[in-house]
Formats: C-alpha cells, sequence, structure tokens
C-alpha cells in the first residue's frame, strides 16, 4: 500500500470511530410517512431529538426513537472511554429508503380489481459528534 493510500485509509477510519449507525430494514411504515418524521430530527443535538419524537403524534416516531436509542447505544459501545454527558452529539444523518412492497388484491365493482401496495423502508441513522464552528462562539 503506498503511503497516500495508507494516510487516506487511516483518517477514513479515524472518521468511521467516531460515527454509530443503526439501521433498520423492513419497518412496516410507507417511506413518505416516515421521511416527515425523518426531516423533523435531522441535524438536530440527540437529547432534543429524543424530546421531539417522544411528544410527536405520528406513529412512526415511536419506531424511529427506537431506532436512535439504538444508534446511541451503538456509538457508546464503539468510545467505551468516554462519556455521553461529556460528548456532544448529533444525528449527522437520517435517510429512508422503500423497501419491499406487498401487493394485494381488493375487489372493485362490475367484477374488477383495485391493487393495494402495502409500502416498507429502510431508516438508517448515523450519530456524531457535534462540529462547533469557531465563527459562531
Amino acid at each position: 500500500m503506498g503511503a497516500r493510500k495508507k494516510i487516506m485509509a487511516e483518517k477514513y477510519k479515524a472518521e468511521k470511530k467516531e460515527k454509530a449507525i443503526a439501521i433498520m430494514r423492513d419497518c412496516p411504515t410507507s417511506p413518505r410517512k416516515m421521511r416527515l418524521v425523518a426531516d423533523i430530527i435531522r441535524g438536530v443535538e440527540i437529547n432534543k431529538a429524543l424530546g421531539i419524537l417522544r411528544y410527536s403524534k405520528k406513529e412512526a416516531s415511536i419506531r424511529m426513537e427506537k431506532l436512535l436509542k439504538s444508534a446511541i447505544a451503538n456509538w457508546e459501545a464503539k468510545n467505551e472511554g468516554q462519556r455521553l454527558e461529556d460528548a456532544t452529539l448529533c444525528v449527522k444523518e437520517v435517510f429512508v429508503d422503500g423497501g419491499r412492497m406487498l401487493k394485494r388484491i381488493q375487489a372493485a365493482p362490475q367484477g374488477r380489481a383495485h391493487r393495494i401496495r402495502k409500502r416498507s423502508n429502510h431508516v438508517t441513522i448515523v450519530v456524531d459528534k457535534m462540529v462547533v464552528n469557531e465563527e459562531n462562539k
């Protein structure tokens, strides 16, 4: 391995050490409904995000809260020496992808049929340390 490649690999490894990822697959909620909740917490500090999710009326927020707690637990497992209170963590990335779609038929008038598509989604949350700009202080 060349010197530049090794330096970049070490840099990438150090960045990956800071991040914690949690993934939820095949969640039985439509991606559109889940994206509404994901947009609310993107870029927010984790304690504030947990509060937002806890008091949200959306049904998708229950699953998103559980996934965020899992991402926080993953961060704690990666960074055993550090305390959660000392590190200001934020939700760095949240993205919702479409998952498997169950296709069903519903009877319609005059011998016809309508197709029902029961959608699901995949959600990924990345938790990382909050970057504080020196200019904003």
